[in-house]
């Protein structure tokens, strides 16, 4: 049996190859490629490979663009590092993804998984990628302040809010508007790389973020600027290699 490795970080990459070996030695790799241009050339000239690891977002795109244009058959489990969106696609069809950053553990399941031919089918890839069709993210908020109604554009934004039975936009220039929509709902209206749910209080820009600093029991504190109303915004230990992921795209 043999597999192919599509992930566009390298440490990544290198960090899977040794955990394949250790999982199953006999598992032959065939190569580690990067991008959505440079899998296209491989599949021009290889015979498709038994598994196929795919990271979903590469340097050059998206890597359901290589099963739109080549007929794959192999086996595939997805990686992913936090688009819920493309998570809940793969829900919904039934089809296994590993969470960044990837466990061995995890992998190994996954791994016993496809040799026991349980891989998604033709019909299932095909309806996940009717469901991941370009998703479009809100470009700007109209907002009252006054008697006035003031566009607001999404890179003006430092952060929002929620205080109370209210969520409060925070502009980078300080200026400050009433929203009338939960996180919840905004973290849907957001490109996710530009934004992270910090935790039930805040939905954060990354060019608010200043700094992060570690705290107790894998927690991480969180400062922006503008300053939060909380002074350090708290990551749960969970969310915390979420959050160094997101920072460092």
């Amino acid at each position: 049996m043999n597999c192919l490795i599509i992930e566009d970080e390298a440490p990544a990459a290198r960090r899977l190859e040794k955990m394949i070996r250790e999982i199953d030695p006999e598992l032959q790799i065939l190569g580690v490629l990067d991008s959505v241009e440079s899998a296209l050339r491989w599949f021009d000239s290889h015979t498709a490979p038994d598994l196929l690891l795919l990271d979903v977002q590469l340097s050059d795109g998206i890597s359901f663009e290589i099963l739109q244009h080549k007929k794959i058959t192999s086996s595939i489990i997805f990686t992913t590092a936090y688009d819920e969106y493309a998570l809940q696609a793969f829900k919904e069809n039934s089809i296994d993804y590993l969470l960044k950053p990837i466990v061995q553990e995890e992998l190994s399941k996954a791994i016993a998984k496809f040799k026991q031919h349980q891989g998604p089918n033709a019909a299932q890839l095909d309806k996940l990628l009717e469901n991941l069709q370009p998703r479009t993210y809100k470009n700007r908020f109209l907002l009252k302040k006054g008697e006035s109604l003031i566009p607001i554009q999404v890179e003006d934004i430092a952060f929002f809010h929620a205080q109370a039975k209210h969520v409060v936009l925070v502009a980078h220039s300080k200026e400050q508007f009433m929203v009338d929509e939960t996180l919840d709902a905004l973290e849907q209206q957001l490109n996710p790389n530009n934004f992270f749910r910090a935790n039930r209080s805040y939905l954060v820009s990354a060019k608010s973020v200043k700094e992060l600093r570690p705290s107790f029991n894998g927690k991480m504190k969180l400062f922006l600027e503008p300053k939060a109303p909380d002074d350090e915004v708290m990551v749960s230990r969970d969310k915390a290699p979420e959050l160094r992921q997101w920072l460092s795209r």
